[in-house]
């Protein structure tokens, strides 16, 4: 999990190494099969191509999890990551609400809530969710991702400095989260602060090439049209020019 939030292909690569040899170790534990499944999921978000078929990978190591401990209510958080990233809300949410049932109090849960609701058009609602989930477990390795998220709600809701507040929360703990920078550059030029917006821009991309183009230039599964066209709007004021 700590090589998870270091958020570099290397590390990215000793987790999913770590977490295989856990598998081997033990394939009854089903939280080895989970943590490969994020492993596996995280490289394609920040560094490398392949979406659809880790998609695919992922959702089979989180149901081998399941059906090792259908209580296993952090897998069913992770079963909602993989159909969230599928675009089917109802089932995300659903997978969301059962993790909650189990466990109420579960970080991961709330944040993936707050995701499908966040991205199937109800904003206000998603953010409550993740600012639950932060308050919850304020220092979970995998951090970033949820303070995106928050930042990208906020963004949606044309809430723009809230949005920049956020992302620059997630960027002085996670330098090389490549993910923050293309939100706060859309958030800045929305304000019109076209320098600093453009210096982030060129930021998130010095990062990370791949997922400039897997978010910006395609439109991933999860993200609606006009969501999509929203975050465009805000990137070409920062001078994005694809």
């Amino acid at each position: 999990m700590w090589h998870l939030s270091q958020y570099t292909p290397d590390n990215d690569t000793l987790a999913e190494k770590f977490f295989q040899e856990a598998t081997d170790l033990d394939p009854a534990v089903s939280g080895a099969y989970g943590g490969l499944a994020m492993a596996q999921g995280q490289a394609p978000d920040l560094h490398s191509p392949g979406q659809p078929e880790t998609t695919n990978s992922v959702e089979a190591l989180v149901r081998r999890a399941i059906a090792l401990d259908g209580a296993d209510a952090e897998a069913r958080s992770l079963l909602s990551n993989a159909l969230w990233r599928r675009a089917d809300f109802e089932g995300a949410r659903a997978e969301a609400e059962r993790a909650l049932a189990m466990t109420p109090n579960l970080a991961s849960a709330h944040d993936m809530l707050g995701a499908t609701l966040i991205f199937s058009g109800r904003p206000k609602e998603g953010i409550a969710a993740l600012e639950k989930s932060i308050r919850l477990d304020p220092r979970e390795p995998r951090l970033a991702h949820r303070l995106n998220r928050l930042a990208l709600g906020l963004y949606f809701t044309r809430e723009y400095a809230a949005a920049v507040e956020v992302a620059n929360r997630a960027i002085r703990s996670y330098p090389d989260f490549p993910l923050a920078y293309r939100w706060l550059a859309a958030a800045l030029g929305q304000l019109g602060q076209t320098e600093e917006a453009r210096k982030a821009l060129e930021k998130a991309i010095a990062i990370s090439p791949t997922s400039s183009d897997m978010y910006v230039r395609d439109r991933v599964p999860w993200m609606r049209p006009e969501d999509h066209a929203h975050m465009l709007e805000g990137l070409r004021k920062a001078g994005w020019e694809g």
